[in-house]
């Protein structure tokens, strides 16, 4: 009789054993979040008495909880939130707990079997299996966060797990797990994640970059771009200026088509945020634009965006 089918039947037991002891042990540093009515969902014990969660399953600024994987539930502080990179940092009390055990999001490969874990609010382990689906560069998101590298998941995000820790096949924490547009699922690589924490933990918040500009996409005709030998048909209007705001110190008029920042062509309002990292704060920036039919620069300083603002 072949021995095949027992050697399958073995392969698949050792496979399913593995995947179950990363999950019980990436487990150690997962929470339960309580900050929204009805379902909760996950978090990550990133670094001593700090939890990065999800920003966008965060509700409420106060009386949030977290269940620990001993059945304990505490009460928790929001120390920052960055909606713009979807993560929150909460504050544990003094509690000696597992950490992450983290890993670089820069290892994964196209194919790679990857595990989303999270914890439910009765403190049971929930996990999801998956692959990477498609990897990319740096992208900045609709609300112009950098995120260092694009990570696509091919798993189901169930509401609970959401913000939990993404797991690799070594068990290593490689970034949180997120629910991104059109109903995929990303990865905040852990990269982002410790850039963001450790400005949150600085001064609570994200800086901005803010021009005080209302702007509108527009397409330009074809025959003004070969007049004024422009880099492509498209830009940027500007339908609002903000009294006083950077953009209004710097001369910029309602009316204004804004074609480059800093020699970087823009054609959409979402090219301008990318331009807007907070390294930027405070910096110089030279402005091309089309005023009147004619080729007008100047240079601006990036403000921050105001608190009222976000």
């Amino acid at each position: 009789m072949s021995s095949f089918p027992s050697e399958r039947t073995s392969a698949l037991l050792a496979l399913s054993n593995d995947l179950a002891a990363t999950v019980e042990q990436a487990g150690q540093c997962v929470v339960a979040v309580k900050a929204r009515s009805r379902i909760s969902s996950s978090g990550v014990h990133w670094r001593k008495d700090i939890v990065v969660a999800a920003d966008e399953t965060i509700r409420r600024s106060e009386d949030i909880t977290v269940t620990l994987s001993d059945g304990r539930t505490v009460s928790v502080t929001l120390a920052g939130r960055d909606p713009s990179t979807d993560i929150a940092v909460l504050k544990l009390p003094d509690l000696d707990l597992p950490v992450a055990q983290l890993g670089e999001a820069t290892s994964l490969k196209v194919g790679h079997l990857v595990l989303a874990v999270g914890r439910s609010d009765e403190g049971s382990l929930n996990a999801s299996l998956g692959t990477v689906s498609a990897l990319g560069s740096a992208w900045h998101s609709s609300y112009g966060g950098l995120i260092d590298q694009f990570v696509r998941l091919d798993l189901t995000l169930y509401p609970n797990i959401e913000g939990g820790p993404l797991v690799d096949a070594a068990g290593q924490v490689v970034g949180i797990a997120v629910s991104g547009p059109r109903r995929t699922v990303l990865a905040i690589p852990t990269a982002t994640v410790n850039r963001v924490v450790n400005q949150l933990l600085e001064k609570g918040r994200i800086a901005r970059g803010y021009l005080g500009l209302g702007m509108q996409p527009v397409r330009l005709p074809e025959r003004l771009k070969q007049t004024l030998n422009l880099p492509s048909l498209g830009g940027v209007i500007v339908v609002n200026v903000e009294p006083n705001g950077p953009a209004e110190q710097a001369g910029v008029t309602i009316g204004d088509v804004i074609v480059a920042l800093d020699n970087t062509p823009v054609s959409d309002t979402r090219d301008v945020q990318a331009m807007l990292s907070p390294d930027r704060v405070g910096k110089t920036i030279s402005v091309r634009m089309i005023r009147g039919g004619t080729v007008v620069e100047l240079d601006m300083t990036v403000g921050e965006r105001p608190r009222w603002e976000e």
